[in-house]
């Protein structure tokens, strides 16, 4: 146990640390308040234990109880089961996810209980058609297209004031809570299945699930005439106005899933008590990591980005939006819950063939270009679609020229990367820099960097996965080649001993 605590610990602080020390220098540099800086340090420390607390918990409770869940409704062999118990656990895992209420309490056309129902059940669907597609063994790169392809055909017939907002939700419902459920679900109907594949077609699964919130919310842009309310700094929480607000809020969305649980233990599983106990202790630890860490991301980053936001682009540098934002992407992405929990995954799962190390300087690097581009965005007032759809055309087509599993790993880290962090500090930064723009839009032009989060690492890992793919493909044939010319010498010498 002492040594798992000690490598959390040292994972937390090579994830937060950097984020904070970027951001401190940014906030002394701006000259932000000193009691938003005081907020941000007790954020930070919320933040380091959270994240900590969170990786612990969710390890020992959240994953392996999908995992189970996938492999029983799997080896049922029945689907109305699989459709059922997937629909609910997708919409009920998504409930849970704080980034959704976070960005849902911005809009005051559509209300915030309506969004969430509507995300959850998007997740819930696309869930259901990911487990299919691993049990009838269909291409991940044709679905993507297919899928792909109606939903810039339903873009058409939605206002452009929705667009950057609807990829925003979909980006934003794969979170710290159902990445590594959805992950470990996937995994166990993979292992249930039992062939070779089975274990690649496990990833991409979080990728698909992001899916149905975007053509769920695009339904919802035609309906509702969407719109923007600038909250003042009164109606922010306290500090403890924040612990009680998550502590209820996570409560709540985590008691159906654990009800769910103790059903399928009475029913299902039948785990010996000890077992049991452990995954309560690991609810506690997820429930309590995930209420001090949304705590500090609130109280300690949300108002503070607005304030750098608004400082940069009121100056005589505005200019400056663009560097600042890639030197914090490039920082961001490895605070993030859901990242840690899929490098992971991927390096054991690929048996190191694809090192925690490059997955996340890959990731980094495309993050910090997606919100350069989103600061390049907010300055010019550039359509979101510019960026969006050769966006989304490279990395479709990438994915009939890539192996399958690095087209999967790559919209499985677009989903992770698009997490709390990002939501939490990145999405205020773009409000408090649109805001402060003479006759900009935030549903326009500031919002969509989430979504420009999601969208660039489809790019980046998959042209990763294609130099591995070449170099693989060199080595084989250098491999070959040598087999034959040895073979060659044997002959010759087995037809010179004979003579």
């Amino acid at each position: 146990m002492n040594k798992i605590l000690k490598e959390k610990v040292k994972e937390t602080l090579q994830a937060i640390l950097p984020v904070a020390v970027v951001i401190l220098i940014i906030s002394l540099a701006v000259r932000t308040k000193w009691s938003l800086i005081g907020a941000f340090v007790i954020g930070v420390v919320l933040l380091m234990v959270g994240l900590m607390l969170f990786s612990i918990g969710s390890a020992s409770s959240l994953m392996p109880i999908a995992e189970g869940i996938g492999r029983y409704i799997t080896k049922r062999k029945s689907l109305a089961l699989l459709i059922s118990v997937t629909l609910l656990m997708g919409f009920l895992i998504t409930a849970a996810e704080p980034d959704l209420w976070v960005l849902a309490s911005q809009f005051v056309a559509i209300p915030t209980p309506i969004l969430i129902l509507t995300v959850s059940l998007g997740v819930g669907v696309s869930l259901v058609i990911s487990l299919l597609r691993i049990i009838f063994q269909i291409r991940l790169s044709v679905l993507l297209l297919i899928f792909y392809a109606f939903v810039f055909g339903l873009v058409i017939f939605v206002p452009a004031t929705f667009i950057p907002v609807a990829f925003d939700f979909a980006a934003i419902s794969t979170g710290p809570i159902t990445v590594p459920f959805i992950m470990a679900l996937g995994l166990g109907v993979a292992h249930a299945r039992g062939d070779a594949k089975a274990e690649d077609e496990s990833f991409g699964l979080v990728g698909l699930c992001s899916l149905g919130p975007v053509f769920a919310i695009l339904f919802l842009g035609l309906i509702y005439n969407p719109g923007f309310e600038n909250g003042n700094e009164d109606a922010i929480l306290g500090f403890w106005g924040y612990v009680s607000s998550f502590a209820m809020s996570i409560g709540f969305a985590l008691l159906p899933f654990l009800l769910f649980f103790i059903v399928f233990q009475v029913l299902v599983f039948k785990a010996p008590k000890k077992e049991i106990i452990k995954i309560f202790i690991g609810f506690g630890f997820t429930y309590l990591g995930l209420v001090l860490f949304l705590t500090g991301a609130n109280y300690g980053l949300l108002v503070l980005a607005k304030q750098i936001g608004e400082a940069i682009v009121t100056s005589q540098y505005a200019w400056l939006l663009i560097p600042v934002g890639m030197i914090l992407g490039l920082v961001i992405v490895a605070a993030e819950p859901a990242v840690g929990v899929l490098t992971k995954q991927v390096e054991e799962m690929t048996g190191g063939a694809i090192p925690r190390r490059l997955l996340l300087i890959s990731l980094s690097t495309a993050i910090a270009l997606a919100v350069g581009l989103a600061a390049l965005r907010i300055l010019t007032g550039w359509s979101f679609l510019y960026f969006l759809i050769p966006g989304y055309l490279i990395a479709i087509l990438l994915a009939f020229k890539v192996p399958d599993r690095f087209t999967a790993i790559a919209f499985d880290s677009g989903g992770a990367a698009s997490g709390a962090m990002t939501a939490t500090f990145l999405v205020p930064l773009g409000l408090g820099a649109s805001m402060a723009i003479p006759g900009s839009n935030p549903l326009t032009d500031a919002f969509g960097i989430v979504a420009l989060v999601f969208m660039l690492p489809l790019v980046t890992i998959q042209i990763l996965g294609l130099i591995f793919h070449k170099k693989a493909k060199k080595l084989r044939i250098k491999n070959d080649i040598e087999e034959i010319i040895n073979l060659s010498e044997d002959i010759h010498e087995t037809t010179n001993h004979h003579h």
